[in-house]
């Protein structure tokens, strides 16, 4: 195969599909009496698209549930828990208070996540979370890291797992009423949230305020108090400090003590309860901070429950050899966050504009390293990482590139406009979004291709579970396929992807099947031989799609090698 660029055309155009003497058309091979079944994987997860919401920052839908005097009791007030601003450089801000943002207002805009071409919503963690700003630990601020004056806004910093946070909830909307809403009026499914490695800060507060370092259980009974003390310093006399582990981890966090029976029947079952809730799938946060046994004993605890419940979880390292350990079956066998393909997606689409070819070694299509590379959660950017640094045809770009590789691909709200863009956590890439936001979004030229290209993926089985083929990867173009194959459905779709300034002309003459082709975005028919040319016009992706089986021998060989 060969690939050239010229500068002549600037939409994605057909200009040959068939041999160069122009042979009369050939008939495709004739269909075998069985196929061989070609699937990435049989998960039904692949099928899905996530939008990622951190909830506080959303939409402000009730203002009735923002409690925007809460924490102002403790001492002269400073430790209040709504808005919480300070300012960087530029008229730039950032905000680690509570912004108002909750369940009805991400109902409220569900239909907005639908159009994009999103089947599901990631949600941060629904319990409840500390009543003030915490008063110890390192001062945060614009472009400075730490937990000294930030809230629970995300979600992260629990203090009874079986509670809703009061910040979400209307009176007429809870978490059961909201996925009901969102599954039956919308087709939308959630993905719940979870932490296993900790709780709220805990220690090096002037003096333990408010419910930081506690932890009370379904019925509100105080069941873990850290006091204020550091992890060192526990008492195994005292029954308040048996669910905390004697070392620091994360932050001033308290660490759960995950060999402690009843830590684990506390997490097992408040995951079982918002399951039982509506919770469709679960997203594992901070998992490589705890032994692989306890999200074994997770994982089969959950599933005896809910056979083949989906679990992906956070495990913030780059090396695919390490966290593919989780996605293991005597691990727990659960998929994760593909951070190696992240990093170098930022590095491709971002300002580097790195090639094409620095994704070839992340995607890890023949090694084996994971247990299925299929079920990967594949993103550019999320809450703890910079937003992705791109201008807008970075942006559209990353998005053609993310819903058309292996894996389930995951979009943090607000990239559909380049929301906040290169900003890091408190430089305000969690500020709040809103309602001016989304209508602006709309008219946005990320947001039209995202949805295009979104919506393809998702009435396409062969992007959403196909064997991936690569054909060629330069610095500004990719070319795969991908191959899905079952006796019911036979499907094989033909990428290219441009996102350099210029048209890229595409010779593809080898690995395709002959008979009738067709473009995905127009419906229209094209016949195969042996060679198809086209032309993508910049920062764009041409996508045709092949209905039946495989039927190029030489694809068929590689395909079962």
């Amino acid at each position: 195969m060969n690939i050239s660029r010229y500068a002549t055309l600037a939409t994605a155009t057909l200009l040959l599909a068939c041999q160069a003497d122009k042979a009369p058309e050939a008939p495709a091979a004739a269909a075998p009496a069985t196929v061989a079944t070609i699937v990435g994987t049989d998960e039904a997860w692949a099928s899905e698209a996530i939008y990622f919401v951190l909830t506080d920052r959303f939409v402000d839908g009730d203002p009735a549930n923002n409690f925007e005097d809460q924490g102002r009791e403790f001492g002269d007030g400073r430790w209040h828990s709504f808005n919480r601003h300070f300012d960087g450089p530029e008229g730039r801000s950032a905000n680690v208070g509570y912004m108002g943002g909750d369940f009805k207002g991400l109902l409220n805009h569900a239909q907005f996540i639908k159009d994009m071409g999103f089947t599901a919503i990631w949600m941060t963690p629904i319990i409840d979370n500390p009543d003030a700003a915490f008063n110890g630990g390192d001062p945060v601020g614009y472009d400075q890291w730490g937990d000294g004056g930030k809230t629970g806004f995300h979600g992260y910093w629990g203090v009874n797992f079986y509670q809703l946070d009061e910040h979400l909830p209307s009176a007429d909307l809870d978490y059961r009423q909201l996925n009901a809403t969102l599954e039956n009026q919308y087709n939308l499914k959630t993905v719940l949230d979870i932490v296993g490695n900790h709780g709220s800060p805990s220690y090096t507060a002037p003096e333990q305020i408010s419910n930081f370092g506690k932890l009370f259980d379904q019925g509100g009974q105080l069941v873990a108090d850290h006091q204020n003390l550091h992890p060192e310093q526990l008492d195994d006399a005292n029954p308040l400090h048996d669910f905390f582990n004697r070392k620091p981890d994360v932050a001033q966090l308290s660490d759960f003590n995950e060999t402690n029976p009843a830590v684990v029947d506390y997490l097992v079952g408040s995951y079982l309860q918002w399951i039982e809730q509506g919770a469709d799938a679960i997203r594992i946060d901070t998992i490589k901070h705890v032994p692989h046994h306890f999200w074994k004993t997770v994982s089969d605890r959950i599933r005896a429950v809910h056979p083949d419940f989906f679990m992906f979880g956070e495990s913030w390292n780059y090396d695919a050899a390490f966290i593919a350990e989780h996605t293991q079956p005597e691990n727990g066998g659960v998929s994760v966050l593909d951070f190696p393909l992240q990093q170098a997606m930022f590095a491709m689409f971002g300002k580097a504009q790195a090639p094409y070819t620095q994704a070839l070694d992340a995607l890890h299509l023949n090694d084996g390293i994971y247990h299925n590379v299929y079920e990967l959660v594949t993103f550019y950017d999320n809450h703890d990482v910079q937003r992705l640094d791109a201008n807008d045809a970075g942006f559209i770009d990353a998005n053609n590139f993310l819903f058309t590789v292996r894996g389930i691909p995951q979009v943090y709200y607000g990239s559909e406009m380049g929301f906040e863009r290169g900003m890091k956590e408190h430089q305000g890439s969690r500020n709040y979004y809103g309602e001016a936001n989304i209508a602006k979004a709309q008219q946005h030229a990320i947001y039209k291709q995202l949805t295009r290209i979104a919506n393809l993926r998702k009435t396409t089985p062969a992007l959403q579970r196909g064997v991936q083929v690569n054909l060629d990867f330069t610095d500004n173009t990719a070319t795969f396929l991908r191959v899905y194959q079952t006796p019911a459905l036979q499907q094989t779709a033909l990428v290219l992807l441009n996102k350099g300034d210029l048209p890229a002309q595409f010779t593809i003459d080898e690995l395709l099947n002959q008979g009738q082709w067709r473009a995905a975005f127009s419906d229209q028919s094209h016949a195969v031989s042996q060679s198809l040319t086209t032309t993508v016009a910049p920062h764009d992706v041409a996508v045709f799609l092949f209905d039946g089986p495989v039927n190029n021998a030489a694809l068929l060989e590689k395909l079962n090698h």
